[in-house]
């Protein structure tokens, strides 16, 4: 029997790969299908889409489910609908071979008088009296932009109203598969314009605006994941802890399919199977330095989409909230890509904590690159013994170091930059062996939690903005809570004090039953 491994590149087998069990979802699918629902299942990239449309086939025994998809046949099979008809039919034929259908039926299904779709409308019908055929096409965003392709499913929309007036037979289902949806998709036909004797662009109405939402959630939970991690713990007998690694690994990654499986693909290849809390950590750390297919196209989404790399950008550094209003351009496609969720009180928020951490760093390095005159000091060597960060001498050596750039800077910018100078400070420490996150539920204008993790070991800083002795209190109440919450004993308090008479400080004090390392600059 062969060896299974995690995957993370193209399509999941069961015999060949650890998977997680998606029969939850498959049943949610599946009933759209018993109802002769046409929907596009759009989730971003690598999101687990054409494994779930591999495991749909194989999941129901009521109808004939055939796979498409156009990627890689190149143009010439949009050149007409003649040449689109063909290929369309010889790609239902091909997928039929594979499957036990019966062999008339796959030879009838291409023919080659169906030269135009009104021929190919009038073959469908046929082909549909004869058996139940739902029809998954794959990765259609690349070709929906095609207007042969959109004439195409206007014609499958004509007949799916047919059909529901019992006018017609057409597929039982159509699923369509991408990044994009497309359900409301508007599309441009260039006529004639009779004034002007000129080419003009007419707003059509959606070819494909009868799909209905597809509302599965894509995502693994902790329970799912652990379906994963039992087949492969029956496998190596590791002796992890099934439930409390699924969770953490939920914890980081918000179930994001790639990621799951990418975090235990590093602990399996690279960490020695190291299934503990301090591997999926170090999984974590790989993940956010190394190049991955997905942090490729967040890195090129964000460098393509101003507002949305800005609108990030306010979010992470300058704890600027926004309301979740898919109204908005770029909220909508940060949901598109992924990046952003829904926050409780319906405020956006990045969607992971590895995505927070990936675009924190990102808009940091941006910023040493845009502003070369900032001088940060190397001090790794004075602050790590024997391999252990010392997170007082940290923000000690900080305390030492800011000066500098008060009087470099105008208050204007200090005031609105200051967490951005610490973690410009910060990062060069952790590359070696840490990393860092920001906790994003109490994120504000005025306080980031960050969580920093470094050879195993955390720490828990608070950076906030001086608003009075009173505001500086509550500062204490909210760091202690928050510890409680990490089961943590000791916690650090960064303020900056933009005040022209500041009172600069550095001390250990002892509130409630928690040791806090209260710095002031």
């Amino acid at each position: 029997m062969q060896e299974r491994e995690f995957n993370t590149t193209g399509v999941c087998v069961p015999n060949m790969h650890y998977m997680v069990d998606i029969s939850n979802k498959l049943e949610q699918i599946k009933v759209l299908i018993d109802k002769g629902h046409y929907f596009t299942m759009n989730r971003a990239r690598q999101y687990g889409k054409t494994t779930t449309l591999h495991a749909l086939k194989k999941y129901n025994d009521e109808y004939t489910i055939v796979s498409l998809t156009f990627e890689g046949l190149g143009d010439e099979c949009f050149a007409n609908s003649q040449s689109f008809c063909h290929t369309f039919m010889e790609l239902i034929q091909d997928a039929l071979e594979f499957m036990s259908v019966d062999e008339n039926y796959i030879a009838n299904w291409f023919d080659e008088k169906v030269v135009s779709f009104k021929k190919l409308s009038k073959h469908i019908t046929k082909m549909s009296q004869e058996k139940k055929l739902v029809i998954m096409i794959d990765e259609v965003d690349k070709i929906s932009n095609n207007r042969v392709f959109l004439e195409f499913l206007s014609i499958l929309r004509k007949k799916y109203l047919a059909r529901n007036q019992n006018e017609d037979f057409t597929f039982h289902s159509v699923i369509l598969v991408g990044v994009y949806d497309i359900k409301n998709l508007r599309w441009k036909i260039k006529e004639r314009s009779n004034d002007h004797n000129e080419s003009v662009s007419k707003i059509n109405n959606s070819p494909w605006n009868i799909a209905v939402d597809f509302e599965v959630d894509m995502s693994f939970s902790p329970e799912e994941i652990s379906t994963m991690l039992t087949e492969y713990e029956a496998d190596y007998a590791t002796g992890m802890n099934i439930i409390a690694i699924a969770k953490m690994i939920y914890f980081y990654t918000s179930g994001y399919p790639f990621l799951v499986s990418r975090v235990c693909q590093h602990i399996h290849n690279k960490l020695d199977k190291d299934w503990s809390e301090a591997g999926v950590q170090k999984a974590i750390k790989i993940i956010i330095r190394q190049p991955s297919t997905l942090l490729d196209d967040l890195y090129n989404n964000i460098k393509n989409n101003h507002d949305l790399s800005r609108l990030m950008r306010r979010m992470l550094l300058d704890g600027k909230r926004t309301s979740f209003n898919l109204g908005i351009s770029e909220i909508s496609l940060g949901v598109m890509y992924g990046y952003f969720t829904a926050t409780t009180e319906r405020n956006i928020s990045i969607s992971n904590k590895i995505f927070e951490m990936v675009l924190t760093e990102y808009f940091v390095d941006r910023n040493k690159l845009d502003n070369p005159d900032t001088n940060i000091p190397e001090i790794r060597d004075e602050i790590i013994i024997n391999g252990k960060l010392n997170m007082q001498a940290t923000l000690e050596k900080f305390f030492e170091y800011y000066p500098e750039i008060y009087n470099a800077k105008t208050m204007e910018f200090l005031e609105k930059e200051g967490r951005l100078l610490f973690l410009t400070y910060l990062i060069p420490i952790l590359n070696s062996r840490g990393f860092y996150y920001i906790e994003s539920q109490t994120l504000s204008e005025t306080r980031m939690d960050l969580v920093i993790n470094f050879g195993g070991e955390e720490f828990i800083l608070e950076l906030k903005k001086w608003r009075g002795p009173a505001k500086h209190e509550d500062a204490y109440v909210q760091l202690s809570n928050y510890l409680d919450l990490r089961k943590m004993d000791t916690g650090y308090l960064l303020t900056f004090d933009f005040r022209k008479k500041k009172q600069p400080k550095a001390e250990w004090i002892r509130y409630k039953n928690k040791d806090i390392f209260d710095m002031i600059i």
